[in-house]
């Protein structure tokens, strides 16, 4: 298997990990408000990452990854999560997949402007297609105006694909389950006093369902899901692999289907089935005009490439089978 078959596999898997982040979101605010939601879910991941930090004896990222990481915090740690679960509560579910079909596109854009990549014309095509099929699904389902969840939308698009495209770029050379671990951890002093402070009902009052999408979203949203996301857009190319969230919304939606009881048209199937050749699409033509992938560029230490180096630290053997020497990287 080729790095990017690999990538693209790690980023499937990714995005079907994050499809159940709305269903559970949808079950968890039944019990706690949005603000302690996305303070708790960050908190509860940031901590698990601070011990399998310190369990793989992890290096401290250098200064210069600092700032990078910090925007890869605010970006999917605190303004994504925080600015959807305020928007949902002015939006519909189907307006809000009205800005999550534009996220594939901003985060090619932003793997454009970050992770130096150039997708040829027809990746575009595909790209913008795509985006076209879950915006126009999404509103033929009869749509309410609210000016403040549309902006609060457009701001979580612009913050998560920023957010994304970042650690991307970053996981060349730390690795991807590094990459989203100090995000978290970065994150924990703003997250832990949020989850604290921030009025919400008693805890007890809360049912074992809402416990349940709270202890999914911390878990599998925040952390086990960014593990196998930016491997694969290291691996794939950011623009390309990215092109897989066009599935989300309808992945999301089967899933509810599944557990909550949602009902799936057949519109809704016929759409996925064109989704699903947009990105066949972008995947065909998703190499970047230089011939490269987006993935590979040297890293000024003898000639290794990035590529060498991912291919070392994103992967959990081989940082548990090296820790025990030296401290990784």
């Amino acid at each position: 298997m080729n790095r990017s078959t690999g990538g693209w596999i790690s980023g499937f898997i990714g995005v079907a990990i994050f499809s159940g982040s709305l269903p559970a979101t949808r079950v968890a605010v039944a019990g706690f408000s949005p603000l302690f939601l996305t303070g708790a879910r960050a908190s509860i991941a940031g901590l698990i990452a601070l011990a399998l930090l310190a369990l793989m004896r992890q290096k401290r990222p250098a200064r210069a990854d600092i700032l990078p990481l910090i925007v890869v915090s605010l970006g999917v740690v605190v303004g994504f999560p925080l600015l959807t679960a305020l928007a949902l509560q002015r939006v519909t579910s189907a307006h809000s997949i009205v800005f999550i079909g534009l996220l594939p596109v901003a985060t090619a854009i932003f793997g454009v402007l970050r992770g130096g990549e150039r997708p040829p014309m027809a990746f575009w095509v595909f790209s913008l297609l795509g985006s076209a099929l879950v915006v126009g699904h999404a509103l033929g389902q009869g749509l309410a105006a609210s000016p403040a969840g549309d902006l609060m939308m457009l701001g979580a698009v612009l913050v998560c694909g920023l957010g994304y495209a970042e650690g991307a770029v970053l996981s060349r050379r730390l690795g991807g389950w590094q990459v989203i671990s100090w995000a978290l951890v970065i994150a924990l002093p703003l997250m832990v006093p949020l989850t604290l402070l921030v009025p919400t009902p008693p805890l007890a009052q809360a049912s074992p369902p809402a416990w349940t999408g709270l202890a999914y979203v911390s878990l599998f949203s925040m952390l086990i899901g960014f593990m196998f996301w930016y491997r694969g857009l290291a691996r794939g190319g950011i623009a390309a692999v990215g092109q897989l969230q066009l599935l989300q919304p309808f992945l999301g939606l089967g899933i509810a289907a599944l557990l909550l009881g949602e009902s799936v048209s057949a519109a809704m199937l016929a759409v996925t089935l064109g989704v699903v050749a947009c990105v066949a699409g972008a995947r065909r033509f998703s190499a970047p005009a230089g011939g490269g992938t987006g993935a590979v560029g040297t890293d000024g230490a003898g000639g290794r490439t990035r590529t060498d180096i991912s291919v070392r630290t994103a992967d959990f053997e081989s940082a548990a089978s090296t820790s025990s020497a030296t401290p990784a990287r």
